[in-house]
């Protein structure tokens, strides 16, 4: 990486990187600034204890990477039009080149995205995969693309055809705005395509979960069994209302039958207890979603996903909760999925095992193995991580990890 570059990334990830979750006040990086986007895995660290004992008791074939974003471009950020200023879109642009080991300016930038993937994926037993994320473009009430309020986007069809790539490590996940009048017939599309569910990011493609114009979109998502994979809590990576991806605004689909994924278990941020009225008290977003977890009529159609939920920012009493409940015969032991939320782990900043330490959630021992593992494989960190988190001895149960079985399932 060339100096001016590596002095861009650096201004950066201290100013407004975009993707933050951390206050340069608060924490300074335990590990650096940027990725050194160091080459494969060496033996020592393939063969690791911490690595052995991340992948005891897993099925390799069962492990799906369920939220791995996908970037047309590194500059997708300010290529539709850009509600954020150009200065601003093009540093998060930089910093997510730096986490995905891309050349910004690239001119194959897909290829060489998608082939660090797989190069990464390939640190890993066969049989795992990642989910590449579609996401469909804001649109108005009457479903009409507003490009100069997409802050990115990612077509169905390229991320369907970037899936067949690497088939035996790929698999992809569509996005369909509900307001599109084609909703319902693209929904039925993109099954026929493979897709394994649908995104949404509510408050960054201008979608109320809670409008009755996603009613027909509900009807047939319930019915096609597809989950939604919809992001909750605050959202720091592009602008937005964040009230959009309140928890409590997905009753309306959960009330319909539809399967959903609570993207980040909205561990992040403060919501409006809407069961309290339109003026409700502002409320931990976490609490709202483990108020919706609680109630038995969401128990089979209601998950959370564990993207980001390491992250500083993210940490504290929601992760000791997830962990709680999410251990070995906890009540979420089943109803919690991994994504790594690729290609986040390669931002440096935003993880600090010590942190984690301090929290009584790591053994120390596992630090530097984790930071070793970082440097040459962010994929691979970010599943030890969270497989070596532990709360009274007790860490995220297997199931958790097995998150093949519920994009498959269709009862």
């Amino acid at each position: 990486m060339n100096r001016n570059r590596r002095r861009w990334l650096v201004a950066g990830l201290a100013g407004v990187a975009g993707f933050g979750a951390w206050r340069m006040r608060s924490f300074w990086p335990q590990d650096g600034v940027t990725n050194p986007c160091l080459g494969p895995l060496p033996p020592d660290l393939a063969d690791h204890p911490l690595v052995r004992d991340a992948w005891r008791g897993l099925d390799p074939l069962r492990v799906w990477d369920g939220h791995a974003h996908f970037f047309t471009s590194a500059e997708a950020g300010h290529t539709d039009g850009a509600p954020w200023p150009h200065w601003a879109s093009s540093m998060q642009a930089a910093v997510i080149a730096n986490a995905a080991c891309t050349d910004h300016a690239a001119p194959d930038f897909v290829g060489a995205y998608l082939g660090r993937l797989q190069a990464l994926l390939a640190d890993l037993p066969a049989g795992v995969r990642a989910l590449l994320l579609a996401l469909d473009m804001y649109r108005d009430e009457r479903g009409n693309p507003v490009p100069a309020l997409t802050h990115f986007s990612v077509a169905n069809d390229f991320c369907a055809d970037a899936a067949q790539r690497a088939p035996d490590r790929f698999e992809w996940i569509a996005s369909i705005h509900p307001y599109r009048p084609d909703a319902v017939e693209e929904l039925q599309r993109v099954r026929a395509l493979g897709a394994r569910a649908i995104k949404w990011i509510p408050s960054a493609q201008g979608i109320d979960p809670a409008s009755p114009r996603c009613d027909a979109f509900y009807a047939a998502l319930a019915d096609s069994r597809l989950p939604l994979l919809t992001h909750t809590g605050e959202e720091r990576a592009t602008p937005g209302d964040d009230e959009l991806d309140n928890p409590l605004r997905l009753r309306r689909a959960l009330d319909r039958g539809v399967r959903i994924i609570a993207a980040h278990c909205a561990t992040m941020g403060r919501s409006r207890d809407l069961d309290r009225g339109p003026a409700g008290p502002m409320t931990e977003s976490f609490a709202l979603f483990e108020r919706l977890m609680d109630e038995p009529r969401y128990e089979k159609l209601l998950v959370g996903d564990l993207a980001a939920i390491p992250q500083l920012g993210r940490t504290g009493g929601p992760l000791r909760r997830i962990i709680e409940r999410g251990a070995p015969g906890g009540d979420w032991s089943r109803r919690l999925l991994h994504g790594s939320d690729y290609p986040l782990p390669g931002l440096l900043p935003l993880y600090s095992p010590a942190h984690l330490v301090a929290q009584g959630l790591l053994d120390p021992a596992a630090v530097e193995p984790l930071l070793a593992i970082r440097r040459h494989n962010p994929l691979l960190f970010d599943f030890v991580f969270k497989r070596s988190l532990r709360l009274d001895g007790k860490r995220l149960a297997d199931d958790a990890f097995h998150s093949r079985d519920f994009f498959l399932a269709t009862a």
